[in-house]
């Protein structure tokens, strides 16, 4: 498909960053093998599920690709003999769901191609370097000037992002890097719109953003290029990973963990919340911080890919903010995702869950206070602070900035107007998401509390209690209707009386019992 053209017709702009979920429903022995039924569904909908069918050598297979990692994953071993005994399968079974919780639980795992491919092929068969190759070439036939030197595989987390290591041919020993992604779920801005501002982007300047060399977009996707940095960015430095390594290898499993020192926390988080100040007061939606978007050039932080926001990309960390309905702008998005680098830079690894009970020794309680103002509980619970206030907190207020470069961002009024409808699209769509959320979690504890030992337990005293009450009345009631028809029958009312052991209730038309 040439670069220009228009994207097929009802395309589906799925947000890959909904997570996946999957329970193995039932096994059926074959004459060779076992083929085990799976039901994966996305997100909190159970009409949003489907069924697959997985042998354990797809397990395997997939086990193997994720060696890269580097991490211990607990797929069941291999049987040779007796690998047809329904024991055996029972138990092969509980292990592979143990395999498939684990790997939908691990945030970098979860949103990789390969687990997506393996519980979701119908929505992730295209082979993405594939089309990004081919619209990167469609670009180079107008655009001769470049050369692509190899693609750069899987560096980012992005499935529908890829990127290619790029060189000038007149200037053969300067590298760059291009960047292609296709459009995501909360693309909101018009065609024309889009193309325009993505074209700005190369006309922004800030010490903190690293620079745009050239942008170009259709109605499909965007193509950017930017200088190559060897030093990589802020979380190839904590990592200490090789920039041109894959994603998995880089981050899953770092062999060291280490935070930076006190004053990079320092300088480094400055730096960014100013340029999330700037962006902010510009109106210019962002959304996508997290430490690989931060490119590191000396001391300096600069941040990346200001087009994920215009393209529509969903965020890196959308599956942590969207359980708060508290975070549902994309200025209190930024912040929360702040706290995420922040937590990474001091403690060398991103938090086990959010939001946080309690935090570990910091080399500054001015941090932990930070660090308590954007992933606590009550953070979660309550909102965000600006960005402005960040920046008054002790662990920022005293860094001085020596960069002079004056920022410049001139976005015409009609595109910041364009820019503000979107951004309230993306935030309405967000809110709308954790309201479901909200009320599937409130659904969920409803009916975990109803089938609950305990809840089950006080049902069952009460329902004693009730026919114990009811008994009574009925035994009052009736010995008051008795004692009635005894006085009836002593002032001279014509009804008989009746044996005890079989009484007749007395006519109440006849006999009220005023």
């Amino acid at each position: 498909m040439a670069f220009m053209e228009k994207p097929a017709a009802g395309k589906v702009l799925l947000d890959d960053t909904v997570p996946l979920t999957a329970a193995i429903e039932a096994s059926q022995s074959l004459q060779s093998h076992t083929e085990y039924i799976i039901r994966v569904q996305r997100g909190i909908s159970v009409e949003n599920s489907w069924q697959i069918i997985r042998r354990y050598s797809d397990f395997d297979l997939l086990n193997n690709s994720l060696q890269i990692a580097g991490l211990s994953l607990p797929l069941p071993p291999k049987k040779l003999i007796g690998n047809m005994d329904r024991e055996f399968i029972a138990e092969r079974q509980k292990g592979l769901q143990n395999y498939l919780n684990v790997i939908t639980t691990n945030h970098i795992l979860s949103n990789c191609e390969l687990v997506k491919k393996f519980l979701d092929p119908n929505n992730y068969s295209a082979n993405y370097t594939e089309i990004a190759l081919q619209h990167v070439s469609m670009f180079f036939r107008s655009e001769p000037k470049w050369e692509v030197v190899e693609p750069l595989k899987d560096i980012g987390w992005r499935i529908r992002k890829k990127y290619f290591l790029m060189k000038i041919k007149n200037q053969p020993k300067e590298r760059l890097v291009l960047s292609w992604a296709d459009l995501g779920p909360d693309k909101y801005l018009s065609d024309k719109d889009f193309q325009c501002l993505i074209k700005l982007l190369p006309s922004c300047s800030h010490p903190y953003i690293y620079r745009v060399t050239f942008a170009t977009a259709n109605e499909s996707s965007a193509l950017l290029i930017r200088m190559f940095n060897e030093k990589g960015t802020l979380k190839d430095l904590i990592y200490k990973a090789k920039p041109k390594d894959p994603f998995l290898k880089k981050y899953c499993n770092p062999k060291k963990i280490q935070g930076l020192e006190l004053q990079q926390i320092k300088t480094y988080g400055r730096q960014i919340l100013e340029v999330l100040k700037f962006l902010h007061d510009k109106g210019f939606p962002y959304g996508h911080l997290h430490a690989s978007n931060v490119m590191l050039d000396g001391d300096t932080c600069r941040l990346l890919d200001l087009e994920n926001s215009l393209l529509g990309l969903p965020s890196f960390y959308r599956s942590y903010f969207s359980q708060f309905r508290k975070i549902n702008t994309l200025e209190s998005v930024d912040v929360h995702c702040f706290g995420h680098l922040l937590y990474e830079m001091t403690y060398g690894r991103p938090p086990d869950s959010v939001p946080v009970d309690s935090f570990p020794p910091a080399p500054s309680m001015a941090v932990v206070a930070v660090l308590e103002s954007t992933l606590s509980c009550e953070a979660c619970k309550n909102g965000m602070p600006t960005v402005s206030r960040l920046l008054q907190m002790p662990l920022f207020s005293d860094v001085l900035l020596t960069n002079s470069e004056k920022p410049q961002f001139k976005i015409p009024t009609k595109l910041k107007e364009a820019l503000k409808i979107a951004k309230e699209c993306i935030e309405k769509r967000l809110i709308e998401e954790q309201k479901q959320i909200h009320q599937h979690r409130r659904l969920r504890r409803a009916q975990s509390h109803h089938g609950s030992e305990e809840e089950r337990k006080r049902r069952k005293i009460l329902a004693r209690k009730k026919s114990k009450r009811s008994a009574v009345e009925n035994s009052e009631e009736h010995s008051a209707k008795y004692s009635n028809s005894n006085n009836s029958a002593g002032s001279g009312a014509s009804s008989p009386l009746t044996s005890p052991s079989s009484p007749t209730p007395p006519s109440t038309a006849e006999h009220a019992p005023f």
